[in-house]
């Protein structure tokens, strides 16, 4: 079996579980025999591949002089997603997106020679732009590459992935890390709403990380329940040297949110809590370690409740960091309002620190080792951290038995349900 996988991100540069939760399952994948060549926008050279090819978008030669390139372009009916979200690409390219065939031959008069795309990888205000790009990228890959399945990830690598699909025929997997409803609430932006959906509606099958996204998917995105599909999430149990000698330094409890501060990962919710303990107990720090839009009203409720001098602000952590700041907790808190699965509970556990998950969290459905609280409920996520802080006995048995339930959630498993999922769509083919 051999794969064409379309990613946004890949450790160690990643912004979020999206890049972390791709490699894991990439290596699960591996396990199994199966070939992946995993492409993402932009390779910085230091990425770790693990029995797998990782192909950078940039790298990627378009020659639009190649009759067989020109001839299969038409096909790339989903780039027509509204010219509003290509204006970038230049007037040739975009006049070859849109598929009209007047335009087209005007269009192959003025390309002469081939190009490459670059890409920054980032999720920056050109973001629209570099996603059609990468679906143009992915047609070329697709038409140069043999492979028997297409697997994107997340909704930027949907066009990618329909692109493929209508370019070699194959089947197409789309995997739903989260949906727009998730990052926004209510407040849909139309526009990527739009290719989840049309992603999804392409899909052979579609595979959820929990079975909270699926009824999201199914609801709110009208996809047949029959070709929706939960795979759970997991985490690596790796070791970390040196994090023994890590020392905290101060004599209070620490209370650690890490994750995007953003509206989705409930940070507020984290804050009023916080409040809340230290009223009852003046000897805990929280620390806040993340970046976001919500960042700077964050920082300015903490001053509005007098507990900045208990109340610590770290910005964006990666990879020794994020292990270190787990070293130094003692509880850690994942309020989201809608959080699809939320893999850093799983390395919390991993690291032997109890955890309290919003009961709206795809997590929950696989942990039981763990303190849920639904993420409005302010009171009740108080209560949970001051009681992991104070009574032992529910310390002890969490990390007990917690350790054990996360070390038996293994990204070769997940793997192997994504594995028949692959011979699922296949089969016929």
């Amino acid at each position: 079996m051999r794969v064409l996988m379309f990613g946004w991100e890949f450790p160690p540069h990643i912004t979020g579980g999206l890049g972390t939760a791709c490699y894991g399952l990439t290596k699960g994948l591996v396990q199994h025999g199966v070939e992946v060549i995993f492409v993402v926008p932009k390779a910085y050279g230091d990425e770790a591949e693990d029995g797998f090819r990782l192909m950078n978008a940039g790298d990627v030669l378009i020659d639009y002089n190649d009759l067989q390139f020109r001839e299969h372009l038409s096909k790339i009916k989903f780039m027509e997603i509204g010219s509003n979200l290509i204006p970038y690409v230049g007037p040739e390219e975009f006049e070859l997106l849109v598929g009209q065939e007047e335009k087209k031959e005007t269009s192959q008069t003025k390309i002469s020679h081939t190009k490459r795309f670059e890409f920054s990888g980032k999720y920056g205000h050109n973001l629209m732009e570099e996603v059609a790009r990468y679906a143009l990228v992915a047609s070329s890959i697709a038409l140069n590459n043999d492979f028997d399945v297409i697997h994107a990830h997340d909704w930027l690598t949907y066009p990618a992935g329909v692109a493929s699909k209508n370019i070699s025929g194959k089947p197409l997997i789309v995997h739903v890390h989260a949906t727009e409803f998730d990052r926004s609430g209510e407040n849909i932006n139309q526009d990527v709403y739009d290719i989840e959906r049309k992603g999804m509606e392409a899909a052979d099958r579609v595979i959820t990380v929990s079975n909270f996204t699926r009824q999201i998917v199914i609801e709110r995105y009208n996809i047949s329940p029959d070709k929706v599909v939960t795979v759970h999430n997991a985490v690596e149990s790796v070791e970390k040297p040196g994090l023994d000698d890590v020392q905290k330094h101060i004599n209070e409890k620490v209370v650690t949110f890490l994750g995007r501060v953003t509206f989705q990962k409930g940070p507020d919710y984290f804050i009023e809590a916080a409040n809340k303990v230290l009223k009852k107990d003046e000897n805990v720090r929280f620390v806040m370690a993340g970046s976001g839009d919500l960042l700077n009203r964050m920082i300015r409720r903490v001053a509005k409740l007098h507990i900045a001098t208990k109340f610590h602000f770290t910005g964006f952590l990666t990879g020794p960091d994020v292990d270190k700041m787990f070293t130094l907790s003692d509880v850690y808190v994942m309020p989201s309002v809608s959080e699809p699965f939320g893999i850093s509970p799983l390395e919390a556990m991993r690291s032997n620190v109890p955890v309290v998950i919003s009961k709206q969290s795809g997590v929950s459905e696989v942990l039981k080792h763990a303190l849920k609280v639904d993420f409005w409920d302010i009171d009740a996520l108080a209560d949970a951290i001051y009681a992991l802080l104070h009574y032992e006995g529910i310390k002890k048995m969490f990390l007990r038995y917690g350790k054990t339930e996360v070390d038996n959630l293994k990204w070769d498993n997940a793997a192997s349900k994504v594995l028949e999922v692959y011979n699922e769509v296949t089969i016929n083919v």
